[in-house]
């Protein structure tokens, strides 16, 4: 017999537990499944405060994790993995794995996969911004650590810094190592980072590096030009090809493509935007719920623009940035439409049975 009644969301992310929330405002149960000890996804656990408005994260998101924790309609399970499906739409039988790698198969109507995303290695493929090799240079996400604690630092010295580079598309529009995307939030992310720098450290120069500064919709005038305008914040345009250690500071080598001149500054601290990559858990769900992925490494969707969260297979679905690089507007955007097909199809599926 067909099961209509529930949903099973893998990753308790912002696409996950929006999903999550608009399938039981919809009168459908929810099995929500993460394998992280929390919930909140990458935004909740690595990031102080959001882009663009630069809201405190956890002040932003708390009320919507508290909702999930406390909805009758939806079953959170934490610490635990999907490692296997059988069947199709309305009877799908996902076997669950817990810490102690006790297993137990449920039933489920239909699936929306909410895996996120991973952040690009900066020391995977190359050497050239000295990632591994220097405690200066560090990557957004290790900024973000620091907001968290409420100051930014050089790690060798855990003095304030006098000067900041921001290095955009550091994984991200590179043929070479076979991310040909743009991972669309690192501009904004840098842009919104080089604010809470100036704040924190009115009288530090900041720089920011790009090939092309990316800014779409409302963040051009959010985040661009103010930090520009009111924070003073340097946009370069150009590439940096080395950075190394020069005396206590770092000296980062490049070409001012404006300019068409080389280009060599002496910074303190270097920022790395690293764009995403496909997380393990969407490659590993790709696997499990056979999903095919498309040519960049994510679920694949088949409806084009019209349609960004049905995949090939029958009753699953997909949100977030399981499906390609996405902001959290985008994300929750996604969790929602994802959740209003899977129980459009677990109704219709209903009516036949």
């Amino acid at each position: 017999m067909a099961n209509t009644d529930t949903v099973l969301i893998v990753g308790a992310g912002p696409g996950g537990m929006e999903a999550a929330r608009t399938v039981a405002e919809l009168g459908k149960k929810v099995l929500l499944v993460e394998a992280q000890a929390e919930i909140g996804g990458t935004p909740y656990a690595s990031y102080a405060t959001l882009t663009p408005d630069l809201q405190e994260t956890e002040a932003a998101m708390g009320h919507i994790v508290r909702g999930i924790r406390h909805n009758p309609s939806i079953d959170l399970r934490v610490n635990t993995r999907v490692v296997k499906s059988e069947g199709d739409i309305g009877a799908f039988h996902v076997t669950l794995e817990n810490p102690d790698a006790t297993q137990t198969v449920v039933e489920v109507g239909a699936v929306v996969i909410a895996t996120g995303f991973q952040h690009f290695d900066p020391g995977r493929e190359t050497q050239m911004y000295g990632y591994y090799e220097y405690d200066d240079v560090i990557t957004l996400v290790d900024a973000e650590a620091m907001f968290k604690q409420g100051k930014i630092i050089r790690p060798s010295t855990g003095q304030a810094p006098d000067s900041v580079a921001f290095i955009q598309c550091v994984g991200s529009r590179d043929r070479q190592i076979g991310n040909k995307y743009c991972s669309k939030v690192c501009c904004g992310i840098a842009s919104k980072q080089s604010i809470e720098i100036k704040r924190m450290l009115p009288n530090a120069k900041v720089f920011i590096f790009y090939i092309d500064m990316r800014m779409y919709g409302f963040w051009e005038d959010q985040i661009y030009w103010k930090a520009q305008e009111e924070y003073k914040v340097n946009y370069v345009r150009g590439i940096v090809t080395e950075v190394i250690r020069r005396g206590g500071k770092l000296l980062i080598k490049g070409e001012d493509t404006t300019m068409g001149r080389p280009v060599e500054v002496l910074m303190d601290l270097v920022i790395l935007s690293v764009g995403m990559e496909p997380s393990k858990g969407t490659v590993q769900m790709s696997k499990i719920f056979s999903v095919p992925r498309e040519e960049h490494g994510f679920l694949q969707t088949v409806g084009g623009p019209l349609d960004t969260v049905s995949t090939p297979v029958p009753g699953i679905f997909v949100a977030g940035a399981a499906a390609g690089p996405k902001d959290i507007e985008d994300t929750v955007s996604m969790g929602g439409a994802a959740a209003a097909k899977a129980v459009g199809a677990l109704n219709r599926l209903a009516l036949e049975v």
